[in-house]
């Protein structure tokens, strides 16, 4: 047990409004969960909130060890550019931009999330397939302690725009073998990715102080029922709060699917509830590893009717 009289390192989930249908982009709830999860341990000194959107009143910000943002490209930080930009200058905030927040714009990404993060979604170059990952944490690094083996099927996006001095913190090899299908941006540079490693978790120590991270994943909320998935996002956010990750990891608990279920966006019926990940999830027949030219011309097809 955690026995120390220094303040608890503050982390703030800011999430994004719903965008998907239920089961993915489910911001708030998974913000809530990991938040929750950090909460309940003892051993490591953090004390989580989660907040919708970009807060009224940024102050609440001021005293923040890490600020995770978990939404729709720029649609929470939109709200804080300067903001953001004087913490992590001024306090060495740390920072997590978790899926499509990675994917600014070229010009902000080389203005803010480079220096803040060490990476982002690169409009030309990235792309965001569905494949199915078996991530490698980097082996002697704080943030792979005590993570188990992760394979999962996730909108896992790749050839990431990355900072020289960011490191691969989470890699995964796409292949023609694990594409499950590809998405509706794909790229020569994707094309020509096959068999090359990718980050898929990325993470920086700022020169000037401070530590950002990205992680691409965080499309299917039911993939935060993995251990190693959730672990390793847990031990990141440590990380970047500037707290010591021990030797077996941010501790955290079986998820159960009551809990996945747990402050989903309102989309009416909740009948089809959300599933704890099984073998199924990541079974499946590869798809094709397009060409760009032959995926341009797969989405010029009418769809065939069901």
């Amino acid at each position: 047990m955690l026995v120390s009289s220094v303040e608890a390192a503050k982390v703030v989930f800011l999430y994004g409004a719903r965008s998907h249908a239920s089961g993915d982009h489910e911001f708030k709830a998974g913000s809530h969960l990991l938040a929750k999860h950090i909460n309940a341990q003892k051993k490591v000194n953090l004390q989580a909130s989660v907040h919708a959107g970009w807060p009224a009143d940024d102050s609440i910000l001021d005293d923040a060890d890490a600020i995770v943002i978990y939404a729709d490209g720029t649609k929470v930080i939109g709200n804080g550019w300067e903001k953001m930009d004087q913490l992590v200058k001024e306090k060495k905030v740390g920072v997590l931009f978790m899926h499509y927040a990675v994917h600014p714009s070229v010009e902000q990404g080389e203005k803010y999330y480079l220096p803040w993060i060490g990476g982002f979604f690169k409009n030309g170059i990235s792309v965001n397939p569905f494949w199915r990952a078996n991530i490698k944490p980097k082996k002697g690094h704080e943030t792979a302690r005590g993570v188990g083996p992760i394979e999962a099927v996730d909108e896992f996006y790749f050839n990431i725009e990355l900072h020289p001095d960011s490191l691969n913190l989470g890699a995964a090899t796409p292949s023609e073998k694990n594409l499950l299908r590809i998405n509706n941006i794909w790229t020569r540079a994707a094309y020509l990715a096959k068999g090359k490693t990718q980050s898929l978790l990325w993470g920086i120590t700022r020169p000037g102080g401070g530590r950002g991270a990205g992680f691409t994943g965080g499309h299917h909320h039911r993939n935060w029922a993995l251990e190693g998935y959730r672990k390793l996002i847990l031990n990141t956010i440590a990380w970047i709060a500037g707290e010591k990750v021990p030797s077996t990891g941010v501790p955290t608990y079986a998820v159960t699917e009551e809990e996945l279920n747990e402050n989903l966006d309102d989309y009416g019926d909740r009948t089809n509830r959300i599933k704890l990940p099984t073998q199924a999830d990541i079974t499946f027949t590869p798809g094709p590893w397009m060409t760009p030219e032959e995926h341009a011309e797969s989405r010029r097809r009418p769809k065939k009717k069901k």
